[in-house]
């Protein structure tokens, strides 16, 4: 099938360039105007997508060049922009940075896929002649860069006036100088050791948004970038299709301890007919009625391990249900949660071994996963593509996996039974929607035998 979506990607020089907070103020800066909006998010990020939905009160679409294949890609694009009048995507890094040194899984890739116009965010701090340095660089370096409009963050007024002639006189057109944004400490979003703190953590979330997005509305140049997204060509995609099943309830860890969820994770479940029941492991004293999977999703339980542990209730309705069969996908965090303790707080010990802090990002990165057993998930030998991004480690981090990066480096990982995936890779499931299958159907199993 072929679509029509009006699309604009904004891209960075590299980490730390402000996309995320320049990408907020546009979007509510849009949506005030009344245009009806989506979001997409570059790489496997979790945080930045709360940020968009927050904002616009829709959810925001991840999209990977290394989980999806072309074709799951811009067919996630398109069904995110359905019935909106422009989707904004975000992108992730560098413009350029991906696997290795040749741009793939980059945000260049995800432009190039689904062709969609690039404004290129930069970093304006200390900086101005060699701006354009920076733009020309960006736009040759690599063929069919894509790139369209450039948007100047943390920058005077005086300092765009100057350099706004001289890219329209540099570029000749080809690249539209789209606006800026000042310097405005108080509109910070703050990080933490896995990216930005969530927004529900974030104080006064709403008015530094209202700032930034009234900042936007004066110094960006909204109509240039809707008329540049509007120039997107169309896209051609087959679309995806799930079966719909019987309905099965399945509990969905998500409080500030635990809220790291691929949004189409969660859909994928819907679309096939689950009734996805939300609780807090922090505040409720027991895991719903009726369920027939769990799913603990990642977050930051060592920020609230005293919490959780003080909920013993929670903790042994937990272990009990694990014990009678239930079927749980536990993802890093809520591995963590299923192990004998986080740091010197109590867990609810379904799993040997004691989690603590390694002091860095341990086993960061993209991995494909390949089971050496048939368990919930899939058969023995299947695989699904993810990612591990923790600080926090194991003394006992599973062997039924295979994890092995791009690079070919490998190790094994995971707890994976007839009834168990824990461990601390994520994956999204429209890698391999057999594993979403297979876990509804085991779902499927544990409600019939109560029937």
């Amino acid at each position: 099938m072929e679509q029509i979506r009006p699309r604009v990607l904004l891209a960075g020089t590299g980490s730390g360039c402000g996309k995320t907070s320049l990408t907020c103020a546009v979007l509510l800066a849009l949506a005030q105007r009344g245009v009806r909006l989506a979001a997409c998010k570059c790489g496997p990020d979790y945080i930045d997508p709360m940020f968009h939905s927050r904002v616009i009160g829709v959810r925001s679409t991840t999209l990977d060049a290394f989980f999806f294949d072309p074709n799951t890609l811009k067919s996630l694009l398109v069904q995110n922009g359905a019935e909106r009048d422009v989707t904004i995507l975000e992108g992730v890094m560098g413009y350029y940075d991906g696997i290795g040194l040749d741009g793939r899984a980059s945000t260049w890739e995800i432009a190039r896929l689904t062709k969609t116009p690039v404004v290129l965010v930069v970093d304006a701090r200390g900086a101005a002649l060699s701006i354009l340095a920076v733009i020309e660089g960006f736009r040759t370096f690599m063929p069919q860069s894509g790139i369209r409009g450039v948007i100047l963050n943390r920058c005077s007024v005086g300092t765009y006036r100057m350099l706004e002639a001289a890219i329209q006189q540099r570029f000749d057109g080809q690249i539209r100088p789209l606006g800026y944004l000042p310097v405005m400490p108080e509109c910070g979003l703050e990080s933490r050791h896995l990216g930005l703190v969530t927004a529900a953590e974030v104080e006064g979330l709403q008015e530094k948004l209202m700032r930034l997005a009234h900042q936007a509305g004066d110094s960006i140049d909204l109509d240039g970038l809707l008329e540049l997204a509007g120039s997107a060509p169309p896209l051609s995609c087959e679309p995806i299709s799930l079966p719909r099943q019987e309905p099965v309830r399945i509990a969905v860890a998500q409080d500030t301890a635990f809220s790291f969820y691929y949004a189409e994770n969660l859909e994928v479940l819907r679309a096939m007919g689950a009734q996805l029941v939300p609780f807090s492991p922090l505040t409720d004293p027991a895991l719903p009625a009726g369920i027939h999977g769990l799913y603990l999703g990642g977050g930051y339980p060592e920020l609230h391990a005293r919490q959780l542990s003080e909920n013993h209730a929670m903790r042994n309705s937990v272990a009990a249900a694990l014990a009678g069969g239930l079927p749980c996908i536990a993802e890093c965090g809520g591995f963590m949660y299923l192990t004998e303790a986080i740091g010197e707080w109590p867990m609810v010990g379904f799993l040997p071994g004691r989690c603590f802090d390694a002091g860095k990002l341990t086993r960061f990165g993209y991995v494909t996963l390949s089971s050496q057993r048939e368990n919930l998930l899939c058969g023995a030998g299947e695989e699904i593509r993810g990612h591990e991004f923790h600080r926090w480690d194991c003394t006992c981090p599973g062997g039924d996996l295979t994890a092995r990066k791009p690079t070919g480096r490998s190790w094994t990982c995971g707890v994976a039974t007839e009834r168990l995936y824990a461990g601390f890779p994520h994956f999204h499931f429209h890698a391999n929607l057999a594993f979403a299958r297979r876990f509804y159907e085991i779902c499927l199993k544990e409600k019939r035998s109560h029937d």
